[in-house]
């Protein structure tokens, strides 16, 4: 069994040796550049493998290159293999090994998967208070840190909490050194580069693999380790094949109208356990619910929501048929745009997401053939002007009853977007 002296040794190359890491920009690290010199604690929350140990030793690099920090004052450890150490035994091991006092200096303690330590908040929270201004701390954890409402409770005031999304098309192509201009010449290219980045789901690994069999066996190890590990570990489920099976309705067909009652009687579950069950599912950030628009807060919570999950099963992914692909395309869409709301009225009039950032934005998303009376209802309703649809490949702009639809192709809203 490794020691934590073992640990701390493996963990920390920097110690010894220049350290390198590739890294390529994500958006949310400039966020978290301001939040650096702040004394609370930074917390990067996510689902598994989207990169937040990445952004940890990038954080670690750019320490050690502005000289913010010595190199041998940067401590990370992660708790994958150390479920039950103590934080200040760790500390106190650093202490011996390199005959310092972390009551004195400045040092940075980055904690990886974190919520796997028993009790790790009162812990953290200890760090915190004892050792003041010494000690800058960067946390992680593959669900939401703050499901239990004690955790918000112990370390309110204490901490930022940043979560780290899949990529986005955007940085797909960052990563892949793509910058190709004037956009209007490289429409085919760009379009080709949305149709690989779906099949990667945002997952940096992904890259460049379009085997299914891979692609399902990653899928799977990730999902599996959040349904027979992180939930059970959080939770006292009776029979945790009931999370799997409700989440496989999801995987499978992405964005359904769930009403909570009759999915409970199909599932033979009460209703209230259900609601539970979906809830832990959105803390480990594997489904997303997204709400039917209203201006009215008190109607939006009582009406039908959608479920979109964060991964789509490999099987889905990889059909050819017009339908799957349409799935998909909304599917991918819906995440990247970070939808909250859709639409939906008594006629069945729909839209599929609503943006309220600035001002109301509907939006329709086809993959195929391209229809105006959900958008419209939608408008007229709402008393809006402009709407959009975006499309595989078609590009115009049609006006009906002085009412402007600028259809655009989904990956040139989001090359500007």
């Amino acid at each position: 069994m490794t020691t934590i002296k073992e640990g701390l040794d493996d963990f920390n190359p920097w110690w010894k040796e220049e350290f390198e890491i590739e890294f390529k920009e994500r958006r949310i690290y400039e966020q978290i550049k301001k939040f650096r010199p702040m004394r609370q604690i930074i917390a990067f929350t996510g689902l598994r493998r989207v990169g937040k140990t990445t952004l940890m030793f990038k954080i670690v690099k750019d320490a050690i290159s502005n000289k913010e920090y010595n190199s041998q004052d940067i401590i990370y450890f992660s708790f994958d293999r150390f479920k039950e150490v103590e934080i200040r035994e760790i500390i106190k091991e650093y202490e011996n090994k390199t005959n310092k006092d972390a009551k004195k200096g400045k040092y940075l303690l980055l904690l990886d998967e974190v919520q796997k330590l028993k009790d790790w908040e009162n812990q953290i929270k200890s760090i915190y208070d004892i050792y003041g201004r010494s000690i800058k701390m960067i946390i992680s954890g593959s669900e939401s840190l703050f499901i239990k409402k004690k955790s918000k409770e112990t370390l309110a005031g204490r901490i930022f909490e940043f979560k780290v999304e899949p990529l986005s098309f955007k940085e797909f192509l960052s990563f892949k050194n793509i910058n190709l201009q004037p956009i209007g010449i490289y429409e085919r290219e760009y379009s080709k580069l949305f149709e690989e980045f779906i099949l990667t789901l945002g997952f940096p690994e992904l890259m460049g693999v379009s085997d299914k069999e891979v692609t399902e066996k990653y899928i799977k190890e990730i999902i599996d380790k959040i349904i027979y590990q992180d939930i059970p570990r959080l939770f006292k489920i009776k029979d945790i094949n009931i999370i799997e099976s409700l989440l496989n309705i999801f995987l499978e067909e992405p964005g359904q109208l769930v009403e909570l009652s009759s999915l409970a009687q199909d599932l033979n579950l009460s209703r209230q356990t259900l609601s539970e069950y979906l809830s832990y599912l959105e803390e480990s950030f594997l489904i997303k619910k997204v709400y039917n628009f209203s201006r009215s807060r008190r109607k939006v919570e009582r009406k039908l929501k959608k479920y979109y999950p964060t991964i789509v099963s490999a099987n889905l992914l990889f059909k050819e048929d017009v339908l799957y692909k349409s799935r998909i395309f909304e599917w991918m869409l819906i995440n990247q745009l970070k939808a909250e709301f859709f639409w939906r009225d008594p006629y069945k009039h729909e839209v599929d997401a609503v943006l309220i950032d600035k001002k109301i934005t509907p939006i329709e998303i086809k993959y195929g053939r391209i229809d105006f009376e959900g958008l419209i209802a939608f408008m007229n309703k709402f008393k809006l002007e402009e709407g959009y649809i975006l499309s595989n490949k078609e590009e115009r702009e049609q006006k009906i009853d002085n009412k402007i639809i600028k259809i655009i192709p989904a990956w040139k809203w989001l090359l500007k977007n």
